[in-house]
């Protein structure tokens, strides 16, 4: 019974909650039997809290939920949270050495919207240090293994959210998308992750509320869960300015009903602007035409790139510079070296930089925007190469370009995070040794109902999906 449940889709299990046909104990005790057997491999959920689980589904047992009738009810299905983000009475560590030991005493905003709609916290996920980062780990949990291969990386800074809906660990995760850290982790692993347009989903106590970078969001097995899950999330916040309502159609409503989009802008490198390795590229290719068997006119287009590579990197200097100044005073010894730099950039810049990186964002923006007014979806590859050695901070080549820095892999991400747009990765293929490959799917401002129904009307084309839950596999990391 207890595998049984873990193979079940997120969808699957509510259903089966809702007509009374499990109990959220039983998928709690699930759960547990499926981190103990797979973490010892992966990593993925250092910290568990499952007594306070079971508090809390006895509690859905007990007395019906007036949000039970709302979109995203999960029913008491349990979920992974990103150690990022504050559970109440659950260590919660941010990765980094300096609250190692913090235990908070209030929910973050979305964790309470994802409790109160019968979300419930199972264990919380492992990130890099404040999630910085393209591979999840550090000095306080460890490295987080690569389900499809244990000698690889999951990708950051999402990456034990990743492999905990990857394994069946969990049937779905929380996480949060600067980057990629949504879509990458996604890619590496084989499963699905939607980051949000900016408001679509509470940041709540974040410092850089005023800013759309940083956003929180869902991950899951397929697309059909993953509305779900944005069900859940998505709302207006009184703590969060840039929030808004759910929409009057919810997401899961909008991808069962889901039409093929008309046209599909497809660009394997935004004309050759980015390095992108060539197997990579060929396996999206090849992906990206599943939309022609849907119906879709597919041509290679990409809206000018620009300076963006060197504006986001401007921005999120910026960024770190709210999030981390104070504690580059107090902490600097504690902080490791990729946060130490961009928050010193950032302190090293102008007003002049920070105004040319504006304007060099609003110029992309309005070109992605007109890009929209002749495409529906634009797609790419989401992740530029496939899972590293798990002991590598970042890929050490391209397509055979050194990288400079961490980020230097990110851009086909950092580009939609700087266009505000809603972008999801979904499975594509494996490369030749095994390594899962993906596309990034993006749409319009706060489009996410049309990113979602393309992924959708894909995934049934492509049923990759199906390969998961997965066993972890030892490996080898691949050499040529």
């Amino acid at each position: 019974m207890t595998s049984t449940l873990t193979d079940l889709t997120a969808t699957e299990a509510v259903r089966l909650l809702r007509r009374k046909e499990i109990s959220p104990l039983d998928l709690i005790d699930a759960a547990e039997a499926r981190i103990a057997a797979v973490e010892p491999a992966v990593n993925a959920l250092p910290t568990l809290c499952l007594d306070r689980a079971r508090d809390h589904a006895r509690r859905i047992m007990a007395s019906p939920s007036p949000a039970s009738d709302e979109p995203g009810w999960l029913g008491g299905l349990p979920v992974s949270i990103k150690d990022l983000t504050d559970v109440a009475g659950v260590r919660t560590t941010y990765g980094s050495p300096i609250f190692r030991d913090h235990v908070p005493t209030t929910s973050h905003p979305l964790v309470q919207r994802i409790e109160r709609k019968g979300g419930i916290v199972v264990a919380k996920s492992n990130t890099p240090e404040f999630g910085a980062g393209g591979s999840t780990f550090n000095e306080v949990f460890g490295r987080t293994r690569n389900p499809w291969n244990t000698s690889l990386t999951c990708g950051g800074s999402t990456g034990g959210g990743a492999v905990s809906v990857a394994t069946g660990e969990v049937w779905l995760a929380h996480g949060s998308d600067h980057g990629g850290s949504l879509r990458r982790p996604g890619t590496y692993c084989s499963v699905v992750g939607l980051r949000p347009s900016p408001g679509r989903v509470t940041r709540g106590t974040s410092n850089n509320l005023f800013s759309p970078l940083s956003v929180h969001g869902p991950m899951a097995r397929n697309i059909q869960d993953l509305a779900l899950f944005l069900d859940t999330m998505a709302g207006l916040c009184p703590l969060d300015p840039l929030t808004f309502d759910a929409p009057a159609v919810s997401f899961t409503q909008a991808v069962a009903n889901a039409r093929p989009p008309k046209r599909v802008a497809w660009s394997p490198n935004y004309n050759g602007k980015l390095a992108v390795d060539r197997e990579t590229r060929d396996i999206c290719e090849q992906a990206v035409r599943r939309f022609e068997q849907l119906g879709c006119v597919v041509e290679e287009f990409a809206p000018d790139l620009g300076e963006i590579e060197e504006a986001f990197m401007v921005l999120r200097s910026q960024h770190f510079v709210v999030d981390r100044e104070l504690q580059l005073l107090s902490h600097r010894d504690q902080l490791k070296p990729d946060i130490v730099w961009n928050t010193e950039k950032g302190l090293a810049q102008t007003p002049s930089q920070l105004a040319w990186a504006d304007r060099e964002r609003a110029a992309f923006y309005r070109r992605v925007a007109a890009m929209f007014q002749h495409y529906d979806i634009f797609v790419t590859p989401s992740a530029a190469t496939p899972a590293f050695d798990v002991n590598l901070r970042h890929p050490e080549t391209i397509d055979g370009e050194k990288l400079t820095n961490y980020m230097g892999a990110s851009t086909l991400n950092a580009a939609m995070t700087l266009a505000s747009v809603p972008a999801v990765a979904v499975p594509a293929g494996f490369d030749r040794f095994g390594r899962p490959v993906g596309l990034q799917i993006a749409a319009p401002a706060r489009g996410e109902a049309a990113a979602l129904g393309a992924a959708w009307l894909y995934e049934q084309v492509g049923g990759l999906d199906r390969l998961l839950p997965i066993d972890p596999r030892e490996g080898t990391v691949p050499v040529g």
